[in-house]
């Protein structure tokens, strides 16, 4: 679901947000989508939260959420850090904990997990977390039924929508850098959509 814009998936407005919340039959699923949202967080990660990442033991919701470095996306060390020729490089995972935003919070507020079940989005055998692939078919599904499928919406959408949203709210990128868990400014900068408008805008404050 890709868009032909440099193969990068289509950010998504406020109103895309809402149509495909509205969309997605599962109030479970709907959790899914709003975490995604704001934390910009990769879905292959979410789809691992624990109970536990997201909640107090007293039900509450986490003031940070935690995505555990093994469920997250390997990141290439610089260079300069690389074995020896030859060799191939090594990659290293990090822990990312992101602010719980005050929408998300009561959204998770309303919401109570499954009892004793470790995930908080688990398979229907409850004894692991539902797949990535399950999660963007879920997601593909309410895409179609928006109407939305010819946009190039994918599970990345929202991860490349909020890194834009932060950037076009004046944010610096090493403050992004720091919420989004990139270790190169370079590859941040490809997650964020430059519009003609911006570049209008940008050009008349001058």
């Amino acid at each position: 679901m890709k868009n032909h814009r440099e193969g990068q998936a289509a950010i998504l407005t406020n109103a895309d947000y809402s149509k495909i919340r509205n969309k997605i039959r599962s109030r479970k699923y709907k959790l899914l989508f709003d975490i995604a949202w704001y934390t910009g967080e990769r879905w292959g990660a979410l789809v691992q939260l624990k109970v536990t990442d997201v909640y107090n033991d007293d039900g509450t919701p986490r003031e940070y959420i935690n995505f555990r470095a093994r469920t997250r996306k390997a990141k290439p060390k610089a260079s300069d850090q690389l074995q020896k020729a030859g060799d191939k490089p090594k990659s290293k995972r990090a822990n990312r904990q992101v602010p719980v935003h005050p929408v998300l919070a009561e959204i998770l507020l309303s919401y109570k997990p499954d009892s004793g079940i470790e995930w908080l989005f688990p398979c229907r055998t409850s004894d692991k977390s539902i797949t990535l692939r399950w999660a963007d078919n879920i997601l593909r599904a309410a895409v179609d039924r928006t109407g939305l499928s010819g946009k190039g919406i994918s599970t990345h959408s929202t991860r490349r929508t909020f890194i834009t949203n932060l950037a076009k709210n004046g944010i610096n990128l090493a403050t992004i850098k720091k919420i989004t868990g990139h270790t190169d400014l370079k590859v941040l900068s490809r997650y964020i959509e430059v519009s003609e408008d911006d570049v209008k805008g940008a050009i008349a404050t001058l």
